[in-house]
């Protein structure tokens, strides 16, 4: 049922045929029947012979058209792009959740570099970098102009070194710079903690090949934490999907089908008849199907967002937040003959119901930006009541307050302040539960 990231053997021969039809004046055929005229190959070879010749510095034969395919590819889409073979062995560690850099996922707007998501527990993180930050200079070099492989070749290096990042971001007056230190990333891609007795949350940063396997450890071992007289009082889960930049489509399948029991759960379409593909769940919900409340905002894009579409559209759980990125494209990495490789959008995802996600994002059933609890605000919250009378009458049931412990309701309050958007979507889960348990009854 999972998808493999498809590695295939693919060769550019468009353009290294070019330079040998030129002279021929001929023209090449491509798969879909549609042809290249000789002027347009001519014009190349000719642009080509003139760097060659002309430029002021002498430029080696293999960069000259590394470069040529890097332009090709970079102004078909913002995810399509050309990799080394040094790039593409960099990809291929990032998907396993070791790698060097800084610990953010970027692509490219208006010819600057954007901040997708910083992924958790990084230097970028620590630094303070957040969604939608637009990165206009590295260091001293200003990024318009630059390809997206290029300024993610300049922010990966040594471990302990420095790097200037010069960001824009809405709301601030002007230009911030941030200096990050690098350091080896090493994500891991699931975390899982108990909110309060019976209420579990698990946070997934990105999607790796491991990570339906590590979501489902951390699944149970939060229900072996919440029994009570060996049996399971899991009462509800937060599946907290915030600032999550996507990864492997398999991640993000075997994810949905974690807590779907039937269905479908993604689809793409594309052109080739391989880029047309269905995915079903299989029976089984590892909840039990208990409440479930997915949180999402500005950074949760691609595979992300195929696990909230698949979840909103089963009506299996409650989507929370903001809107996500709107990143519904697919991108195949094929393998070139020489060992480097291109990143190409070859489809688009639907979820179950037939939305696209492209450009779009997934709307949260509710809103909830997010907020910080204020002092003023908690003062408005404190509690005044009977118990609080002198000479008041005691309960005849022996109970004097009820309700949640002290040390329960301290919790609750440092959640509030610290995450209000978990602390509204462990509010709707009890909410779900009591429901659940009405209708049960």
């Amino acid at each position: 049922m999972l998808h493999k990231l498809r590695i295939s053997t693919w060769f550019l021969s468009g353009i290294l045929l070019g330079l040998s039809l030129a002279v021929g004046h001929s023209v090449y055929a491509l798969k879909d029947s549609k042809e290249i005229p000789f002027e347009d190959l001519q014009a190349f070879t000719e642009v080509f012979s003139k760097v060659k010749s002309d430029y002021v510095e002498q430029v080696d034969d293999k960069t000259l058209i590394e470069d040529a395919i890097r332009g090709m590819l970079s102004g078909l889409d913002p995810h399509s792009a050309f990799l080394n073979t040094s790039e593409f062995s960099d990809l291929k560690i990032g998907t396993t959740g070791q790698f060097g850099g800084l610990g953010i996922e970027v692509g490219m707007e208006n010819g600057f570099v954007k901040v997708i998501a910083p992924i958790d527990d990084t230097p970028a993180q620590r630094a303070g970098i957040r969604a939608s930050d637009l990165i206009i200079k590295l260091d001293e070099r200003s990024v318009k102009g630059m390809t997206l492989n290029e300024a993610v070749k300049i922010m990966r290096g040594k471990p302990n070194t420095d790097i200037d990042l010069t960001i824009v971001r809405e709301g601030e007056p002007g230009p911030m710079v941030i200096t990050i230190t690098r350091e080896i990333i090493r994500v891991k891609s699931v975390k899982n903690r108990m909110l309060e007795p019976g209420y579990g949350y698990v946070r997934i940063t990105n999607f790796q090949s491991r990570t339906t396997t590590d979501l489902l450890k951390a699944i149970s071992d939060l229900q072996k934490e919440s029994k009570v007289d060996g049996q399971n009082s899991l009462k509800g889960l937060v599946l907290d999907l915030r600032n999550n930049p996507g990864g492997v489509l398999n991640g993000a399948v075997g994810v949905s089908d974690a807590f779907i029991d039937n269905g479908l759960i993604v689809y793409t379409e594309g052109r080739l008849d391989d880029s047309s593909q269905r995915y079903v769940a299989t029976p089984g919900d590892s909840l039990n199907g208990a409440p479930l409340v997915v949180l999402i905002n500005g950074g949760s894009a691609s595979a992300s967002e195929i696990v909230a579409g698949a979840i909103q559209d089963h009506k299996r759980g409650i989507i929370l937040g903001t809107k996500s990125f709107g990143k519904g494209s697919v991108q195949t990495i094929q393998e070139l003959r020489n060992g480097s490789a291109v990143k190409l959008t070859t489809a688009q995802y639907f979820t179950p119901n037939g939305r696209s996600i492209q450009a779009k994002g997934i709307e949260p059933d509710v809103k909830l930006s997010t907020l910080r609890l204020s002092a003023q605000d908690e003062r408005e919250q404190a509690s005044y009541s009977e118990a609080d009378l002198e000479g008041r009458l005691n309960n005849p049931n022996g109970d004097q307050g009820g309700g949640e412990s002290a040390s329960e309701e301290q919790d609750s309050e440092a959640l509030a302040r610290t995450d209000f958007q978990l602390y509204e979507a462990l509010n709707l889960l009890k909410g779900l539960t009591i429901m659940s348990s009405l209708q049960q009854g």
